[in-house]
């Protein structure tokens, strides 16, 4: 099925002389998106500032959980910003009340919570922690993997893209195979041999690199910006059992994966997993600059009053908009919708798989996937330029989507956990019609 939608000007009059006025006074350094200014949104819908309308598969980076200007959250915000914005490290009922509610929600182990702003700072936070607790310098982290963009994150990530002539990074870093079984580094014949081959490497890197101060392992529960790449099914706890085994701290990144946006409210809820810590960050505050950094009492210790803070890390804004978000997460079961509107997605861009010459893979869980395009299915050869191609088609239908990959040909698919099904299947119909349209 195929939904056929008025045609729309991208970018329209308006969105054009605001990108030249960005153009002017904006560096380049941002993210290069669909050419389109956006005005407002509600729900899983967006308006630019031509008047388009939009069904969005982008979440703002998989931020807005619970959609664009949701009612409780709004009312939340506007409630707190009459009273209090910002008091700095001060406690207030809204930051102590968040730490409180998240502790109730994670593993047990994990009983502690440090409020702060983006998931960069969150990941830099655990980083740095990690090393004073352990009193060893090096972290393993994995091909493929995205941290942040400061340069603790950016030092332990699995892509040059992040890093590319930005010089000397921190040392310590140890960098192995992540199981990325489309592309796999080992020529595996099932994701479970991808995984093991992965795992089994983990010694043999660590001996060979390593100068014997490894002290922790950090990972993503699946590589967002590598372009959605799952593990197999039981790996994460096997990875964990391999850092426990040598007394390592596990870290585990869940700045996007978490508040639902797997079908769970965490996804270390799939395979219990038990982290030394954990990064959250985008849905907590669905829109509000907010993240976490969660971790036991006892390596926190380790920090002296004073030693690590944040400006704006749990300010009263912030908080009572996180507040709101685990009341409507609760009260509206969106990591259960997300699971079940994921599954029909999934299900469905499957069929479009089999029609498509160019949609060599479909992977991932609840409203969070990835569609890798390549040039032709033998080969798997890349195809960036289709994907920028598709990206601009669906806009002008009226669907907004990214792109993210290591090679840059993969669409996120990541929409508001409050989508409808009827916006669901139009943004698929209108992703099957762009790509008819570009006879891919």
């Amino acid at each position: 099925m195929q939904t056929r939608l008025p045609r729309r000007e991208v970018p329209g009059p308006k969105s054009r002389a605001l990108l030249e006025i960005s153009r002017q006074y904006e560096p380049p350094c941002m993210a290069d998106q669909v050419p389109l200014v956006w005005d407002h949104g509600e729900g899983a819908r967006v308006w630019d500032v031509d008047g388009n309308e939009y069904i969005d598969f982008t979440s703002g980076v998989l931020v807005t959980n619970l959609g664009h200007s949701h009612p409780r959250h709004v009312a939340a915000i506007q409630r707190q910003a009459a009273r209090l914005m910002n008091c700095y490290s001060f406690p207030t009922p809204e930051r102590v009340t968040l730490s409180q509610r998240l502790t109730e929600l994670l593993p047990d182990n994990l009983d502690r919570i440090f409020l702060l702003t983006t998931g960069a700072e969150a990941t830099e936070a655990a980083i740095r922690i990690a090393k004073r607790y352990t009193g060893k310098h090096e972290i393993l982290s994995f091909y493929g993997g995205f941290h942040g963009r400061t340069y603790g994150p950016m030092s332990v990530a699995g892509s040059q893209g992040t890093k590319r002539q930005f010089g000397p990074q921190l040392p310590g870093a140890i960098l192995a195979p992540f199981p990325y079984f489309y592309r796999d580094f080992y020529h595996s014949q099932s994701e479970e041999e991808c995984g093991r081959r992965c795992l089994e490497s983990l010694d043999r890197i660590v001996e060979s690199t390593s100068t014997g101060d490894l002290g922790a392992v950090i990972t993503e529960p699946y590589q967002g910006g590598a372009g959605f790449i799952f593990p197999p099914e039981g790996w994460l706890k096997q990875l964990e059992k391999w850092a426990y085994d040598r007394g390592l701290l596990f870290i585990l990144d869940e700045v996007q994966s978490s508040f639902g946006r797997t079908g769970k409210m965490f996804a270390l809820e799939w395979e219990g997993l038990r982290p030394s810590m954990l990064c959250l960050g985008k849905g907590i505050g669905s829109g509000m600059p907010a993240s976490a950094l969660a971790g036991e009492a006892r390596i926190f210790a380790c920090m002296r009053p004073g030693e690590m803070s944040s400006t704006c890390g749990g300010n009263p804004l912030a908080s009572a908009a996180s507040l709101a978000v685990l009341d409507v997460l609760a009260e509206e079961r969106l990591a259960a919708r997300a699971l079940q509107t994921g599954t029909h997605m999934k299900a469905r861009f499957q069929q479009l798989q089999q029609r498509h010459p160019t949609l060599g893979d479909v992977r991932g869980r609840g409203l969070v996937m990835g569609l890798e395009f390549v040039q032709d299915k033998q080969t798997r050869t890349p195809a960036p330029d289709l994907t920028l191609k598709l990206l601009l088609e669906a806009a002008r239908r009226g669907l907004l989507l990214g792109r993210v990959g290591l090679y840059g040909n993969v669409v996120r698919i990541a929409p508001p956990l409050v989508i409808s099904d009827a916006d669901a299947d139009a943004g698929i119909d209108i992703i099957d019609a762009a790509l008819t349209e570009l006879g891919a």
